[in-house]
C-alpha cells in the first residue's frame, strides 16, 4: 500500500485514516451537502475499516468558487482526476441521494481507467435508469428550500438563518441542474456489486425503487432497510458503517 504522503488528492477530498490498508471508502454526499456531513460516517467508516475518504462537490465551502459542472458525468469525472483513486484502491464507494448516482457514474470512469471498485453502497436514491423519468428537480430559490423542507435532514434553525439559505440554495441548484440533464439506459452496468440501503419510511424513495439498481451491476446486489424517512442514514450511522465493512 502507497503511503498517503506520496499520493496526490485535491485539498477539498477530505480523508479519515483507518485501520485497514486492503482497500478505501469514497463518500459521496447528497444534493446540496458538503463533506462536513459525512464527517461523523467517515470516521465510523474508519474506526473498524479502511481509510475513507469524502469528496466536496463545487458551489459550496472550500469550493464556492469552483464552477458547477453542467452534467452529472462531467462531475463524476473531476471527482474521479482528483485523486490517485487506483493508488488506493479497491474502492467501496457510498452515495446518498444524488450522491448514489455520481458514485456510479464515478465508478463507470474508475473501471475505464482501470482503478478498481470492489462494490457501490447505494442509499436512499432512484436507479440510475429512472432518473430521466422522475419528476424535474425545483430551481427557483423558494422551491429549493420547501423541497429541502419535504426531504428533511436539514436542521430547521438553519432554514431561518438568511446566509445560510443562500449559499443552500447555491449548492442545491448547481446539483438539481445538472441532475435534471441526466439520464441512463437501464442496461448500463458495472462490474462492481451493487448493495442498496434506504428508509422504510421515505415518502421519495421506495423498496421498489431500490430494487431497480439490481440492473445496473454485473456483480452481486443486496437490499437493506432501516427505520425512518429520507435521512434515516443519520440515525442508523453505526449500523450502516458496520454493514459496510463487513461486506
Amino acid at each position: 500500500m502507497i503511503e498517503q504522503n506520496q499520493l496526490t488528492f485535491a485539498p477539498w477530498i477530505k480523508r479519515t485514516p483507518g485501520q485497514s490498508p486492503h482497500t478505501a471508502t469514497v463518500v459521496f454526499p447528497h444534493a446540496g451537502g458538503a463533506a462536513t456531513a459525512y464527517r461523523t460516517l467517515a470516521a465510523e467508516l474508519a474506526r473498524t475499516g479502511p481509510d475513507a475518504y469524502v469528496v466536496q462537490y463545487p458551489q459550496r465551502a472550500d469550493r464556492l468558487a469552483h464552477p458547477a459542472p453542467e452534467t452529472v458525468e462531467q462531475l463524476a469525472a473531476e471527482l474521479f482526476a482528483a485523486g490517485d483513486w487506483a493508488a488506493v484502491g479497491p474502492l467501496r464507494l457510498f452515495g446518498h441521494c444524488m450522491g448514489a448516482v455520481i458514485a456510479f457514474e464515478f465508478a463507470r470512469v474508475a473501471e475505464r481507467e482501470g482503478a478498481a471498485v470492489d462494490s457501490l453502497w447505494v442509499s436512499a436514491s432512484h436507479a440510475p435508469g429512472a432518473v430521466a423519468e422522475s419528476p424535474r428537480l425545483p430551481t427557483a430559490a423558494v422551491d429549493v428550500v420547501a423541497d429541502m423542507v419535504d426531504l428533511g435532514g436539514t436542521d430547521p434553525r438553519l432554514l431561518a438563518d438568511e446566509d445560510f439559505v443562500e449559499l443552500l440554495v447555491r449548492a442545491v441548484r448547481a446539483d438539481y441542474q445538472a441532475f435534471n440533464r441526466y439520464s441512463c439506459d437501464p442496461d448500463v452496468r458495472i462490474r462492481a456489486d451493487i448493495h442498496t440501503l434506504g428508509g422504510r419510511s421515505d415518502h421519495r424513495i421506495n423498496e421498489n425503487m431500490l430494487l431497480r439498481w439490481k440492473t445496473h451491476t454485473g456483480g452481486a446486489f443486496t437490499s437493506t432497510l432501516f427505520d425512518g424517512g429520507h435521512f434515516y442514514l443519520n440515525d442508523h450511522i453505526p449500523a450502516v458503517a458496520r454493514l459496510v465493512n463487513e461486506r
